[in-house]
């Protein structure tokens, strides 16, 4: 600016007073309304709760507006959108959740589908037939709070609402179970399988399962778990053993668990315990042998039938089982022949024996010369020899067996060796085998050809005496039989002629001998009358004379009481006089 310029010359601003803007009464109203709409929006807003979204494979009867979040049956939400992902993979699904179930949504909280579910372990879902599919919800455990969530394909098992403890079960393989899998305890249901996935390392399985109260505390340090899916059968030396715990684990398969007696601990074991799953409860029962011991035994046999883990017994008890069969070879004398190496226990012997004789084995079992001694004299007085027997003939199983020979050859132990070696006797198989084959030697040796000469001889000549045979017999039908039915005829019709002529013999003569005894009753009643006069007219008159008319009366009495006897016995009897008198039976 030039110097020459006064600033007093320069104009001047004027102020001038803002007017003042007035409000019309006409918006009053609005603005009131305004107000009123931001209240409502912002009271909305606050008492309604987030907006979640769920990604799930699969939405099926998920429709926005109808389907609902439940939670214990408990409407909390209701879904708002469904749509595909970008990717066009999955589906999502938004959905407005409660201001009261604000606080359920943490990290941790898992989704799925509620829809009728049929499956070998059960049937779930039947109330959605009619109410339709929903969308199941279960709180976590975490403070995290989550807006976006991936929903469940299967809906778990157990849910927070249920009592009881979790264990994780540790198996080489997985087998045929598979999640609600059930678990069984004395054949009840206790609990089902949740979970299973393979180990961090690779080399196991690792299932999780849910024990619910009251059976879960049941389950302690020493509980052992087996697999009791489908039919469990073993075959072994016992024979076949068939075992099912029940028609569920044989469709879907099972679990089941025990304590043993001797594995009772009394201390409740903590939930997510790591357990060992066995195969069978055989194996999951057996107790287990605190001490072994060891020994070797020779077959010069065939070992077919023998496997590791077959039974050893002595005097038919279980003493130990074999761990090992193999072979053993000679080259000086080129020879083969069976290894089998056992393993006997003395505590399953020492569990056989009586209270006073308890402590005598205990002793034998921790003195191992005072053993070696003892079972020494075994083989040497009493013949202890091992034997390969058959366990079931049915699956052709061995095991070997300890038992008294006493005509066995003498044999020795020798105890410096590492693994003693026990001295054996063939089995009988082998010997039926060997006696089989004698019998076959000697029959190979019988001159067949001339015994078949000598049966061919024989054959023909009973050929000949057959024809003859035949001839004779014809001849006798041609010849004989005729004349012989003749004279049958004849002799038939003399008979009948002489049973006629002897019946009306018979009879008449029958009727003579009535009408004769009727002829002699009459002389005999007089003669008897007279005797009697007589005797009357003696009476008293010289005595011998007397005396010899008294004995002759009385014989001609005694004559006349037997003629009066036998017209009786001929009056009852009268065919006496042809056959005779019958013989009296005594």
């Amino acid at each position: 600016m030039p110097e020459s310029i006064d600033r007093d010359d320069l104009p001047q601003a004027t102020v001038v007073p803002r007017r003042r803007v007035r409000i019309s009464v006409v918006w009053v109203i609005p603005i009131l309304a305004a107000v009123v709409a931001i209240g409502i929006a912002v009271q909305r807003v606050l008492s309604e709760g987030p907006t979640i979204t769920i990604v799930f494979k699969a939405a099926e009867g998920i429709e926005a507006g109808k389907t609902f979040v439940k939670y214990k049956d408990v409407n909390i939400g209701q879904v708002t959108a469904v749509r595909l992902s970008p990717d066009y993979g999955k589906v999502e699904v938004t959905a407005k959740i409660a201001k009261s179930a604000a606080g359920l949504m943490v990290d941790d909280a898992r989704f799925w589908i509620v829809q009728p579910r049929v499956t070998l372990s059960g049937v779930s879902g039947l109330s959605t037939l009619l109410s339709g599919n929903y969308i199941g919800f279960e709180t976590g455990k975490s403070d995290r709070k989550q807006r976006n969530f991936t929903g469940l394909e299967i809906p778990p098992v157990i849910t927070d609402g249920q009592s009881g403890r979790q264990f994780v079960l540790k198996a080489d393989s997985l087998g045929s179970l598979g999640i609600g899998a059930p678990v069984y305890y004395r054949s009840l249901q206790a609990g089902q399988v949740i979970a299973y996935r393979l180990a961090d390392d690779g080399k196991a399985v690792e299932i999780t399962v849910f024990v619910n109260a009251p059976y879960d505390q049941y389950v302690d340090g020493g509980t052992r778990f087996w697999n009791a899916s489908g039919v469990d059968v073993a075959v072994g030396a016992g024979g076949v053993d068939v075992r099912m715990q029940s028609v569920v684990s044989l469709i879907a398969g099972g679990l089941a668990f025990e304590t043993p007696p001797f594995a009772v601990t009394g201390v409740r074991a903590a939930a997510d315990t790591v357990f060992t799953l066995f195969g069978d409860q055989a194996t999951a029962m057996k107790k287990p042998d605190l001490t072994g011991m060891r020994y070797v035994v020779y077959f010069d046999e065939t070992m077919r039938g023998l496997s590791a883990g077959a039974p050893v017994t002595l005097l038919g008890l279980p003493a130990g089982e074999v761990t090992a069969v193999g072979l053993e070879l000679d080259p000086q004398t080129a020879n083969i022949r069976g290894r089998v190496e056992i393993v006997t226990f003395p505590e399953r012997l020492i569990a056989r024996l009586g209270q006073h004789q308890a402590a005598v084995g205990a002793a034998l079992a921790r003195s191992r010369q005072q053993r070696q001694v003892f079972f020494q004299r075994l083989v040497e007085q009493r013949g202890l020899r091992a034997q390969l027997r058959s366990g079931s003939l049915l699956t052709g199983q061995l095991f070997v067996a300890f038992d008294y020979f006493p005509d066995a050859p003498k044999a020795k132990i020798d105890w410096s060796q590492e693994t003693p070696v026990l001295p054996a006797v063939p089995s009988p198989v082998t010997d039926l085998e060997a006696k089989l084959s004698g019998i076959l030697a000697k029959l190979d040796k019988l001159p067949y050809e001339a015994i078949g000469a000598d049966v061919t001889r024989a054959l023909a000549s009973l050929n000949v005496t057959l024809e003859d045979t035949s001839k004779t017999l014809n001849r006798v039908d041609t010849n004989v039989t005729p004349e012989l039915k003749t004279t049958l005829e004849q002799v038939r019709g003399v008979l009948a002629t002489v049973d006629g002529v002897l019946q009306n013999g018979v009879n008449s003569t029958l009727a003579e001998v009535n009408t004769t005894l009727g002829d002699l009753r009459r002389p005999l009643a007089t003669a008897d009358a007279v005797l009697k006069t007589t005797e009357a007219t003696l009476v008293g008159r010289n005595a011998p004379i007397q005396h010899e008319l008294r004995d002759a009366l009385q014989e001609i009495s005694l004559a006349a009481r037997s003629l009066r006897v036998l017209m009786d016995y001929l009056d009852r009897n009268p065919e006496a006089l042809i056959r005779g008198k019958a013989e009296v039976k005594p």
